[in-house]
């Protein structure tokens, strides 16, 4: 596991440099020691991760990516205690990982909203769960469904809200119970380019503003870059870290930077990583048949 090598002329900025030497100096919240996971199949034993070791910092911003089947979804589902791991550990402030907790909050790609309770009542629930008064719940309920921007929405229910406000309210209801680290698994996977985009700002701007740590899942390279510090890149069959990614764009974060020299030296270093190079495919070899006569050529234009 190694950090990325730009070029002399895409070294991180003093700022940036700065800015990762504190962080590596705040305690670390989350660490993953040896982890792997296999599952029995009808083919036997599969190995789904093998050997996978980070460690996470307070207040860091990690997202994780890989080709599919690298799994992903499979290990944050071990980090929120969901699953068990077959071998290794997972430390939460030193203490191991065994089941689902308060300490963990969990956001997942579906909209996974009680659909007969209202936003406020969503976002109550897991604080009554915790012996919180019905009133002192909804009172904090109410300021984190302030902080995501949907205090008129408080008394809608879910088939009232577009996907983007299903998810802001899944976020909610997540950091409500206080948690020490914020778990996401792809959560703007389901939304289209421009609710995704705005849900990526309104994150980074809740990240911002209160004591969280995030891991984050994706399978999009741009987002990664965007919202992380650092981008753990897994391999896949079996899944396996391949390279732990310090971003060197500069905080705070605008869309104008995705065509900046240290985003797209990123991009291009993940994409060789996800994508290594390989034969280029033949398409001369594909079998294929016209299934009616047009007159022309729509790739040769005269």
């Amino acid at each position: 596991m190694t950090a990325i090598e730009l070029p002399s002329y895409l070294e991180k900025s003093a700022a940036v440099s700065a800015r990762f030497e504190k962080l590596k100096q705040r305690e670390v919240i989350l660490e993953v020691k040896q982890l792997g996971k296999q599952f029995d199949s009808q083919q036997g034993l599969v190995t789904a991760l093998r050997d996978i070791n980070f460690k996470t910092h307070r207040r860091e911003f990690v997202c994780v990516i890989g080709p599919s089947g690298c799994g992903k979804s499979t290990l944050i589902r071990i980090l929120a205690g969901l699953e068990a791991p077959s071998s290794g550990e997972v430390l939460l402030d030193n203490k191991p990982v065994f089941e689902p907790g308060p300490d963990r909050g969990m956001v997942f790609q579906g909209y996974t909203l009680f659909p007969w309770l209202n936003v406020k009542q969503n976002v109550m629930f897991g604080l009554e769960m915790q012996g919180y008064t019905k009133a002192t719940a909804e009172s904090e309920a109410l300021n984190w469904i302030e902080l995501v921007g949907l205090e008129r929405f408080a008394d809608a229910y879910p088939h009232q809200l577009s996907g983007g406000m299903k998810q802001r309210v899944a976020i909610a209801r997540a950091l409500a119970n206080k948690p020490r680290i914020l778990l996401m698994d792809e959560p703007f996977g389901a939304l289209d380019a421009q609710t995704r985009s705005k849900m990526q700002a309104n994150l980074i701007e809740i990240w911002r503003n209160i004591d969280i740590t995030v891991l984050f899942i994706t399978h999009d390279l741009d987002e990664a870059i965007y919202l992380a510090d650092r981008i753990l890149v897994l391999k896949a069959n079996p899944g396996e870290v391949e390279e732990l990614i310090e971003v060197s764009v500069p905080r705070p974060r605008h869309s104008s930077q995705v065509i900046s020299p240290e985003f797209l030296a990123t991009k291009k270093r993940l994409e060789e990583l996800i994508h290594p190079p390989g034969p280029e495919d033949d398409t001369d070899d594909l079998h294929m048949i016209r299934m009616t006569h047009v007159g022309d050529d729509v790739e040769i234009m005269e």
